[in-house]
This record gives structure tokens, sequence and C-alpha cells, in this order.
């Protein structure tokens, strides 16, 4: 892109920015509006408590009426004294409540749990609490005749208890029974069936669905607030494939999902926790994700309250699974091969590896390289090591880019010459014209240093989505840095500092310098190619240039040690490739290649091909439409001027 098209965009933008602030509404209009606008929601959030405060009370009336009478149903287990029942393997250990027969506490083994109130590290742990009591709850509804039923009301007793397994049973009456079956797998997979036995008559006689209400304030696991609560979300699969998420920086309360769904995740930066049901969940379930403030300790507020099948008559068991695990991406790929329910569940999609074509990047190129790699090496010589890979794949593309910016190079007096004669304004079309036909005869495609360059623009962005979220450099060291997952710190301060945090990351700076240099190198290279106003212009537009570093500072400053480092590696590997070819190509000897070339061409001339002639038949037609624009102004000041005779 030139600078002319550079200039042209900042004036769009200016044209826009005043376009918009002249369309705005005035104040007092903005003013009325939100007036307005704050009614209409008090007076929905008053109705709406008014509803629940009812739906409240109504509940707790028929649970007193159950509790004083000693014949209703569930009155035995409406009373009772709530234990711990704990599941565990090698991976996790899931702690269930009797009082609501749910888990109520989930440890994932294997990963560090940082105490965030000691920022040194010296009080972590060697697990992650994913939640523990009141972080999550999740209770069924039933709809019977008497009263709705609420499990998370009922105290349940444990039977067949072992390591991996154990039926949670709460007693109805005489021969009816509720009783929820857990069985732990090998993993992280948590298989659990819902049944009712001997209450067919206790239900209404439309009653085949149940009501789901689960809930969890997601914690913070990293030290990274902003950083990891970009990537907390409340995910959910729909059942005829494909994934879809609540925004994860605005709130949404009861958001109406109208797809059928099979599984909704509650899911941080790198742990996930899993809701499956074999039954699917219905239409219009409502969601619900409500950012927290920094320094709460948590994240995100989630809700998911769903329908999925129940049967009253107790033949068929409502089966649920649930993944209280990591989010990696091949461990998530096979913990689908522990679920029974036989479905396409594709859970490594909370992995994001970005759009469509930078995806493909990464589900088959840097995940398979990374695994690779880290088996062998330490996480911070893998990002070297991939650095590296990428940089030997690429050369041949950045060779060509610098080669094609080196005949430009020298042959900048030859252009001069050719286009002296167009100094005027006016005549930029021409002087365009004069400079692409003195390349033509060459064999010099200007646009031949631009292509190779953005083909590997998609690896970077490739990266840039795939680092983030790589829990395999979560809690890893290398040099200073004490975690590749988040930043490195080499001063720290209590105050939030606007566009800077509390903080000043080490790897953000190189990262910043790096950038500078590879820009101001990469603008000596352009400046040394342009011809006449093109050069003058590349002089005022250069302080945009070195701008970018500082503005990278600013939205990088909270972003993972490991991405900025790879980029500061990449850009050092970048200037030195530049500033090693620049010292190996002869411009005397490259000029006289051209020279040679100019010759064949001349004796031989060769039509121009390909990309070169459709540039050339554009600029020809733009001369054509200038010209043509010229003619029609010239007879319209003449006749403006035989008029005024």
């Amino acid at each position: 892109m030139n600078k002319n098209n550079i200039i042209g965009f900042l004036l769009i933008a200016v044209v826009l920015i005043g376009f918009s602030w002249y369309n705005q509404p005035s104040a007092e209009e903005q003013r009325a509006a939100f007036v307005q606008d704050s009614i209409a929601k008090a007076k929905h959030a008053e109705m709406e408590k008014a509803s629940k405060t009812a739906a409240v009370k109504r509940q707790a009336d028929a649970k007193a009426k159950i509790e004083a009478d000693s014949t209703a149903l569930f009155y035995s287990a409406l009373k009772g004294q709530a234990q711990k029942v704990v599941l565990k393997n090698e991976k996790v250990e899931l702690t269930l409540n009797t009082k609501g027969g749910t888990v109520e506490k989930a440890v994932i083994k294997g990963y560090v749990g940082h105490n965030l109130k000691v920022k040194d590290g010296s009080a972590d742990q060697k697990d992650v609490t994913l939640f523990d009591g009141n972080d999550q709850s999740l209770k069924f509804m039933l709809e019977a005749k008497e009263a709705n039923i609420i499990t998370s009301d009922l105290y349940f007793t444990p039977s067949n208890v072992t390591d991996k397994s154990v039926t949670m049973t709460a007693v109805a009456g005489p021969g009816k029974t509720l009783s929820m079956t857990y069985t732990l797998g090998d993993d992280y997979m948590l298989h659990m069936s819902l049944q009712a036995e001997g209450m067919a008559g206790l239900f209404s006689p439309s009653c085949n669905k149940m009501s789901i209400d689960w809930s969890d304030k997601a914690r913070q696991q990293e030290r990274g607030f902003m950083f990891e609560n970009r990537y907390t979300t409340l995910t959910y699969h729909e059942a005829e494939g494909g994934t879809d998420h609540l925004n994860e920086g605005s709130e949404k309360i009861d958001e109406k999902i109208e797809e059928t769904i099979d599984w909704v995740s509650f899911k941080n930066q790198f742990f996930s926790a899993i809701m499956v049901a074999k039954d699917n969940f219905d239409k219009d379930a409502f969601m619900t994700s409500i950012p927290q403030e920094k320094g709460s300790g948590y994240l995100k507020q989630f809700q998911a309250k769903m329908k999925t099948a129940f049967d009253p008559t107790g033949k068929k068991a409502s089966e649920f699974e649930f993944y209280f695990g990591p989010n990696d991406f091949q461990i998530l790929k096979n913990t689908e091969k522990e679920s029974t329910f036989g479905k396409d569940l594709e859970f490594q999609k909370l992995v994001y590896l970005g759009w469509p074509i930078i995806r493909w990047i990464n589900r088959f190129f840097t995940l398979y390289v990374f695994d690779w790699l880290s088996n062998v090496f330490p996480m911070g010589i893998v990002l070297i090591l991939i650095t590296l890979l990428l940089k030997l794949i690429t050369y041949p593309m950045v060779k060509k880019s610098y080669m094609s910016s080196a005949k430009m190079r020298v042959l900048k007096p030859k252009l001069e010459a050719a286009t002296a004669q167009y100094n005027k304004p006016e005549d930029q079309m021409q002087k365009q014209q004069a400079m692409m036909a003195e390349y033509a005869k060459y064999g010099v495609s200007p646009l031949s240093g631009c292509l190779p360059m953005l083909i590997q623009m998609p690896v970077w962005v490739a990266m840039f989505n795939f680092v983030p979220n790589a829990i395999q450099l979560r809690g890893e060291k290398f040099l200073w840095m004490s975690d590749l997952s988040t930043f490195d710190p080499i001063f720290e301060w209590n105050t939030n500092i606007w566009l800077i945090g509390d903080h000043l990351s080490l790897t953000c700076i190189l990262f910043c310098v790096a950038n500078l240099l590879y820009s101001w190198m990469t603008m000596r290279q352009q400046r040394d190619q342009m011809v006449g106003q093109q050069a003058e212009q590349m002089k005022m537009m250069q302080w945009m240039m070195y701008l970018m570093p500082l503005m990278f500072f600013f939205m990088f400053n909270d972003y993972s040690a490991g991405l900025n480092f790879y980029y500061f590696i990449s850009l050092f590997f970048s200037a030195a490739i530049m500033w090693t070819l620049r010292k190996t190509t002869n411009d005397e000897k490259l000029l006289a290649i051209l020279e040679k070339r100019y010759q064949e061409n001349k004796n031989n001339p060769k039509k121009a091909s390909g990309l070169m002639a459709r540039m050339q038949a554009l600029q020809e037609l733009q001369r054509q439409q200038q010209e043509e624009m010229m003619r029609k102004q010239a007879e319209l000041n003449e006749k403006k001027n035989n008029l005024g005779k």
C-alpha cells in the first residue's frame, strides 16, 4: 500500500468520525433517552423481583407444609446431616455433598493452583481447585402433583461407595425413591444417571421433562485478570453441530438459546466444567454471563437454565456426563472416547485456534510440532525452535521479497531519470505509468515483494491464537519468566493506571524494542527504493510506523510472556535475516544482471502478462479517465468564460 492510500484512509476515517459526531443526538436527547431507558429497566427489574419473590414464597410454603406433614412426599429427605463423598482417580478428585446429591468441589490434579494473594508463587498449591462450596450449584426440578421436587432441598443417602462410584438416594415414601448414580472414569469424565422409582403416580400427566439450573462463579486461576477474563466464556454445543458462546465482554442475562444443544460449558482460560445430556437440552434454554470486578477473585458469574427428558415411570433414567478438566486439545479430543452417548461432542472446540484458515494451520501444523518438541525440550526452547522452523519455511518467500526490494533499489537512479519530466501533481498518473514501464523493461514486478510477506501473515495470526490457549505453557519457567502463560512483571504496583495497568512486562518491552528496530530497517529499505515525491511522503509517514511499537506496548502488556517472547524472537530473527541479506547482496552484480535482462527483453520484446499486464491495463484506464475528466473540465471552463463575456 503506498502512502497516498494511507493518507486517503486517514482522511476517510476523519470524515467518518466527524459524520458520526455530527449525527449523534444532542445532549438533551441523550439525557431524555437515558432517563426513559433507566425507568423502563427499573420497572422490569422490579416486576422480575416481585415474580421471583412470589415463586420463592410459594415454594417455601409448600416445603413448610411438607415438613409439618409426616405423610408428605420426601418428608424424611428434607431433614438430615450433610455428608461428603469423595470420588477420585489419578486426574481429578471430586467431592459430592449428600445435601443436593451433586458435586460441590472439583480438584484437577497435576496443574499448579495459584494463590493470587501471594505474587511470588511461594504459597501456590500443587493442584487446581476449579470450584468449591458455593462457587457452583446444580439442581434438578420436577413437577409433582403435591409440590415441585427440587433436588438441592433433599438429603440423599450414599450407598455402594467406592473411589470411583456412589449411589445417592432420596426417599419420597414407602417404595418411592429418587436416586442419582455416579461413576468416575479413568480420566476427567464423570457419568451420572437420575432415576425415579415407584413414583409414577406422583407426577402430573404432562410431566416428561425436568428443569435444570446450573450456576457457577468462575474463579480467577491465573495472575493476569484481564487476559484470563477474555478467554472465560459460557460455551455451548448445538446438537446439529457447531459451538457458540455468550459475549465474553458484556453482561448477558437470560439469553435465550433457540437451538437444541447437547452440552454447555463454564470455561476458564485453561480449565472447564462441561455438562452433557444424553437426550439433549431442549430449545429455548436461558444462559447468563455476568463479568465480575477485578480483585473479587472471580471472572464471570454463569448460569444455565435448561430442560431435558425425564421418565416419571422410572423405566428410563435421565443420563448426564460431566467433564472437569484442562482445556488441552488432545485431552479434550480423547475424552470423547470415554463418553457412552455415541455423540460427536467436539469438546476440543473449547480450545480456540482462530478463524478457519488460521485454525487449519494450528490444528494440522502447530499442534503436532508443539507436542512433538515439548516431549524433548523445555517450553521456552520449544518457542525458539518453532520460531526457527517457521523462519526456515518462510525464508524463500522472505528472500524473494527482499530481492524484489533490492532490484527496485538499484534501479532507483534509472527510474528517477525516466520520470524526471513528470514533476507536476497532475502528472502523477503518467509518472506511475513510466515507472511501471521501466520496471517491465528490466523484468521487475513491484508486487512480487508484497505477496510473499502477506503469505506470512497467517502464521503470525496463528501463533497469536495458539499461544494464549496452550495450557502446556501454564506454570512453565524459562530464563527470568516464572510462568510463560501470563505476564512477566519487572515492576508492579497496586494502583491500576489507565492503558498500562498495574505492572510492566519485560517481554512486552523487548517485543516493542525489537519491533521498533525491525520497523526502522523496513522503513530504510522502502525509502531507498522510492522515487521523487514517494520518498518525501515516506519521510512524513515514517513517524506513524515508529508509533506502532508504542501502541503494541499498551495492547500486549497484559498478554502472556510466551506470546511476547515468541514475537520478540520472531522479530529478532527477521531483523537478523534482513541485515544478512543486505550485507550479502552485491548491488553492482545485481544491477549487471538486470541490465543483461534488459538487453534480452530489448532484443526479444515480450508482451506483459499476468499481474503486471493487468496493472498496466488498469493504469492506462485510469489515465484515460483522468484525461477525459480534464477535457470535460476544460470544456466547462470554456463555456463559463464564454457566458461571462
